[in-house]
């Protein structure tokens, strides 16, 4: 009798978790993609853009700007297919000159039936580049957006204009969750001599996670962008405090799952032949923590197919990009886009 009670257990076991298998998922894709200055063509007296029209010194003509729409809606409808079968749900875009270069993008033929919209400010960047985010209309119902502005000083007292900090909050089928989309400042000068600026950066970052989590102590908080910084550099360790998985006691802290990629020497751009993942997601633990409802973190990764990989030359395994050494090579972006996936059970 005891082992036929235990055949019987093991049977009742295995089914329970052959259903469990079985279960299925919504998986929902959220994106980000430093473009490459995807600039229009027409010169703006406003911002630095003369570089990117026909007569400025990259000869940005029509074609080169079509070219460019080509190829991003192209990797823009491939980030996550494999998985999902669909293009992604989230998209964090930076590096776009205006909404008119939006609107160009998901008018394309690759996008144009997915039914993307667009929330973009402009921001005080000198050379007129910004942030935003399309999202998918079926998937997700904007309530509210703002953009926060990043007030850096430069050695001589002036104000140093850079990019904002778009947030977006909404419904993503029917579940709240927030959206931040970064493009904090370069390394131009040196790393060292740049760093207080993304530490500012960081900041501002923290203190937008902050207020969200002080009105809406359950948010649900997704953060992206370019940020310039590694995930173990000072900014997300030490300001954003950003803890591993073993670290984790709070669904508010942060995670990054970005950080075990970078452990691994997998980076989204290349320089001098280093690679650094200044690409990045990273939100708040109560999307990977098990007891919450709705939607939870899956799985992260870096869309980098051959075709987004130069095959040749000095930059030989970097990304393709749309200008080297000052030259046209009619690429994508010198970045890779990341991703993650998330899910919740069906009924």
């Amino acid at each position: 009798m005891t082992k036929t009670f235990t055949i019987l257990l093991f049977v009742s076991m295995t089914i329970r978790m052959y259903c469990q298998e079985a279960k299925s998922y919504q998986i929902r894709t959220v994106s980000f993609y430093n473009v490459e200055n995807l600039f229009d063509t027409h010169k703006d007296t406003l911002i630095f853009d003369d570089d990117y029209t026909p007569l400025g010194k990259n000869q940005w003509t029509k074609e080169r700007y079509q070219a460019k729409l080509n190829h991003i809606s192209k990797v823009l409808s491939q980030i996550g297919r494999d998985v999902t079968n669909n293009a992604p749900d989230i998209i964090g875009l930076s590096e776009i000159e205006n909404r008119s270069v939006l609107i160009d993008l998901i008018s394309h033929p690759t996008l144009r039936g997915l039914e993307y919209d667009i929330i973009h400010f402009d921001s005080p960047d000198e050379r007129g580049i910004d942030v935003a985010l399309l999202f998918r209309k079926t998937a997700f119902l904007p309530t509210s957006f703002r953009s926060h502005r990043l007030l850096l000083t430069k050695q001589d007292e002036y104000r140093d204009y850079t990019r904002d900090q778009l947030v977006v909050g909404g419904l993503l089928d029917g579940e709240s969750i927030y959206f931040i989309v970064n493009h904090w400042p370069s390394r131009s000068g040196g790393e060292a001599r740049s760093r207080p600026n993304r530490i500012a950066a960081a900041k501002l970052n923290k203190r937008i996670i902050d207020s969200i989590i002080k009105q809406s102590p359950d948010a649900k908080i997704i953060s992206m962008g370019d940020l310039n910084d590694d995930p173990t550099d000072y900014s997300l360790k030490k300001i954003l405090k950003i803890k591993t998985k073993e670290e984790i006691l709070e669904p508010t802290e942060l995670y990054n799952p970005m950080e075990n990629l970078h452990k691994k020497g997998i980076g989204s751009l290349a320089y001098r032949d280093r690679w650094n993942l200044f690409d990045q997601i990273y939100f708040t633990a109560n999307l990977y923590l098990a007891p919450t409802p709705g939607y939870k973190y899956w799985k992260a990764g870096i869309f980098n197919p051959s075709y987004l990989i130069d095959k040749k030359g000095k930059y030989k395994g970097y990304p393709l990009r749309t200008y080297a050494n000052g030259n046209y090579v009619g690429g994508y972006s010198d970045h890779f886009p990341v991703y993650i996936f998330l899910i919740r059970p069906l009924p």
